[in-house]
């Protein structure tokens, strides 16, 4: 049995990274990466372009083997763990990626319904059922028969995010919830983001977006493109006020001099 408790108390870690190293080949995009997922927070994964934001996310759902170091769900090593093992781990996150990634070849709802297919026991009725439950959540509830193809680039997000909810897992994953999308849009993100912190989820967003980094992260971990490695990790105020002059700068963009 998978030793990863998922109702701790507040601030007692879900995941442990231990010194990861992330490399192509002889390029290294980070390394010596310490760093612990706490229960209930909203961890956001932040830094310029190119620092190697997303890269984590892979490696921290098992899409990427490390270079070094690992990284532990509970007393679990993701990296070695037994296939039996690993599959339950990951039926404890869910993932929505930066593009929403959903079958063009499905509808939503079949989207949606997808991993209760591969994972749940529900007969198809129960799997409609949920679905249109983690739809509604999203605020999709009308889109349950629609093409993907026909949604706007927020309501794919939306989409795959009731997707990533599907087996209800105590812990998300989201790539860039909110990028590309019209300031409105993304305060919706953002409010959905929050609404599912508010319920008790654990979620790591990649994200670069001032306004969603204040609006719902409750620590922010700074990975350095020039120096390789993580150079802050708190509140993210408090990384804006305090923090070193390279983390204050990014969380500064765009304020009045």
């Amino acid at each position: 049995m998978v030793a990863l408790a998922l109702e701790h108390a507040e601030d007692q870690a879900l995941v442990h990274v231990q010194g990861l190293k992330m490399a192509y080949g002889s390029t290294v995009v980070q390394h010596d990466l310490n760093f612990d997922i706490r229960a209930g927070e909203v961890l956001a994964i932040i830094g310029a372009s190119g620092c190697g934001k997303s890269t984590l996310l892979r490696h921290l759902i098992g899409l990427q083997v490390p270079s070094a170091g690992r990284i532990f769900y509970g007393q679990e090593d993701l990296n070695v763990a037994q296939s039996d093992a690993l599959a339950r781990l990951r039926r404890c996150f869910g993932v929505s990626f930066q593009a929403g990634a959903l079958w063009s070849s499905m509808s939503v709802g079949e989207n949606v319904m997808l991993p209760l297919e591969i994972f749940g026991h529900q007969d198809a009725a129960e799997r409609e059922h949920q679905a249109r439950e983690k739809l509604t959540l999203v605020g999709l509830a009308d889109q349950f028969d629609a093409e993907p193809s026909s949604l706007s680039g927020g309501m794919k997000k939306r989409a795959a995010i009731a997707r990533a909810l599907a087996l209800d897992p105590p812990l998300l994953y989201l790539d860039e919830p909110s990028a590309g999308l019209d300031p409105l849009t993304a305060a919706q993100l953002d409010h959905l983001i929050q609404h599912l912190h508010d319920e008790g989820h654990t979620i790591v967003m990649v994200t670069h977006e001032l306004p969603s980094i204040f609006a719902v992260a409750d620590r922010a971990l700074f990975l350095d493109a020039d120096e390789h490695t993580m150079t802050a990790l708190d509140e993210p105020a408090q990384l804006r006020d305090h923090g070193p002059a390279k983390v204050q700068n990014f969380l500064r963009r765009g304020l009045p001099a």
